[in-house]
This record gives structure tokens, sequence and C-alpha cells, in this order.
């Protein structure tokens, strides 16, 4: 598997993107995940978004960081928020996540932030046991679904 830093606006990017909307309407039928998201929010060093390809160059994960800083949403100075961690269904269960979450915490870290933030939903069960047994522990709600009762926010320091 290769990981490459591409924009958020690649191709690979936006097929992935749909994919992993796609599941959250299914999931949570709502149509997706709302919160706003622009190509520049991932633009080193501000951030960074990444896709792993399979042997044949196929795109199979993608996630990516952006800086928060304290704003409005619940943010602290120095956050990394952790957005669009997404694996296609006949790669899972094969550590993809786990590499794509170790190089994007890596990244964030040698960008001088503090602590990495997520924000996922009751109905990922899998996506919190990845997060919670790579360290990340709940934390106080931030970001667009603070208000939302089947929301779960985490935090690891980097």
């Amino acid at each position: 598997m290769m990981i490459r830093r591409v924009p958020f606006d690649h191709p690979d990017a936006v097929k992935l993107n749909d994919q992993v909307q796609a599941e959250y309407h299914v999931r949570y039928g709502d149509g997706g995940d709302a919160t706003e998201l622009a190509p520049a929010d991932f633009a080193p060093p501000n951030g960074v978004y990444l896709i792993a390809y399979d042997e044949w160059d196929s795109p199979v994960a993608t996630g990516g960081w952006r800086a928060q800083d304290t704003n409005g949403e619940g943010n602290l100075d120095g956050d990394a928020e952790l957005k669009r961690m997404y694996v296609i269904e006949q790669m899972r269960g094969r550590g993809l996540a786990r590499r794509v979450l170790a190089a994007l915490e890596e990244d964030a870290r040698a960008a001088g932030r503090l602590r990495m933030v997520l924000e996922t939903g009751i109905k990922q069960p899998e996506a919190i046991a990845l997060y919670t047994s790579s360290g990340y522990e709940p934390c106080v709600k931030f970001g667009y679904y603070r208000h939302y009762e089947d929301s779960r926010c985490f935090a690891k320091a980097l």
C-alpha cells in the first residue's frame, strides 16, 4: 500500500468522499456529513489529505486533518481535526485505517498541532473501536454535530 498526499478536490478524493457520504446516509439517514469542508482546509501546513492506494493504484482508504484553533464550536488552540477517515468495504479489516491514522497524527505533530480531535457517531462502532484502541479518549463535544445526542467526540494529545 502506498499513502500519498493529495488535494481534497483530487478526483480520487472526491470519489472516496462520495462513498463515505453515501455510507453516512445509510447509517444515519441524513444525507451525509453536513460539516463544511474546503480544499484549502487540507492544504499544508494547515492540514493534509491522504489517500492509500493498493498495488493496482486504486484508491482504497482516505483521511485528512485540518487545523482548528479556539472557536465558537468548541475547538482549542492547537487542535488538528480528523476528517473523512474511510476504507472501502472490500479492504476493511486489514489495518489500513490504523496506518492512515498514524500517518495523519505524525503529519499533524510535525506541523506543530497539539492534539488530534474527531467527531463520530454511535452508528459507527468500528470507528469508535479504532480510535479508543489508538489512545483517543472522550472529550468535550465540538464542531457541527456538538449538540446531537448520537455524536461522540474524542481527542488524543500529539
